[in-house]
């Protein structure tokens, strides 16, 4: 099917490898993707960030005799990175999470380099070059909702685990924030209100990852139905502007790309305070 008869032919997950399975709620079809485009690029952008970031700070690390200050200071791209570790600690962990920052910065760095990554390696037109293989490889992993909500989910744990580890008692009374009386109707607010924020998680970097190629998609099929409806002539005409559009429109995407990966990482660490930090707020609001 054409890009311009289905957009969505850009986004949608194509399977390389799939296995027949009983069919079932989340398999109707009877068969299992083990190896997708989308998976594929997750296992690049897992590669990317283990092969290639460790060496940046190793570099500067062992740089030098040890004695000198100016050798342990990173340099160029590392610099870059070292900056947005920095930034995402002071600016977007510590102020939710407070004394527990030093436990979860090092899962904030990794969701955040993580999604960002996957955002980046999807504005690469891979999957324009791989079918002249005879596969096809590429895409934008975070335009799927299973990968979204898989990365959602893990934050789910994330929360409700230590919730329960570092607050205890505390944590499970934060579900009743009234008189035990009103407990049977604030308790199952307080649950679905849970896990309304994986769906928040999960719902928002999809819709914003999938609509921007999505748009892409439809002002490039413009040209096909303009140049097969009334000629070449015409085709080249409405091209001009298009592509002028879609240029400016894939540098507004990596702004996207890098905003979501802020944005995901900002409420994960907002959601993963509010459930680590019950107690603290408890205590705040008595002294009050």
């Amino acid at each position: 099917m054409s890009a311009q008869s289905n957009p969505l032919s850009h986004v949608i997950q194509h399977p390389l490898l799939t296995e027949k399975v009983e069919p079932g709620l989340l398999t109707p079809n009877g068969e299992i993707t083990i190896m997708s485009d989308h998976i594929s690029m997750i296992i690049l952008a897992g590669l990317v960030l283990t092969l290639f970031f460790p060496p940046l700070f190793r570099r500067f690390r062992h740089r030098g005799d040890g004695d000198d200050l100016e050798s342990m200071v990173p340099k160029g791209f590392g610099n870059g990175i070292e900056a947005i570790c920095q930034y995402l600690r002071t600016e977007v962990a510590e102020p939710v999470l407070g004394p527990n920052t030093d436990r979860f910065i090092k899962y904030l760095w990794s969701v955040f380099f993580f999604v960002l990554t996957m955002n980046v390696l999807g504005l690469i037109p891979i999957g324009a070059i791989t079918p002249l293989f005879g596969t096809h490889i590429g895409g934008t992993a975070t335009a799927n909702i299973w990968v979204t909500a898989t990365l959602a989910i893990a934050t789910l744990i994330m929360m409700v685990y230590n919730g329960l580890r570092l607050g205890r008692m505390d944590y499970l009374a934060h579900f009743c924030p009234g008189p035990l009386w009103l407990a049977p109707v604030l308790v199952p607010v307080e649950i679905v209100g849970l896990f309304a924020k994986v769906f928040a998680l999960t719902v928002r970097l999809f819709a914003n990852m999938v609509a921007g190629h999505v748009m892409l998609a439809v002002l490039l099929s413009f040209i096909l139905g303009a140049g097969s409806a009334m000629g070449a002539g015409v085709g080249f005409g409405i091209a001009v502007p298009v592509v002028a559009g879609s240029v400016a429109l894939s540098l507004l995407e990596i702004f996207v790309a890098l905003l979501q990966a802020y944005i995901f990482t900002f409420l994960t660490a907002l959601f993963i305070g509010q459930s680590v930090n019950v107690h603290h707020d408890d205590h705040e609001e008595a002294h009050a």
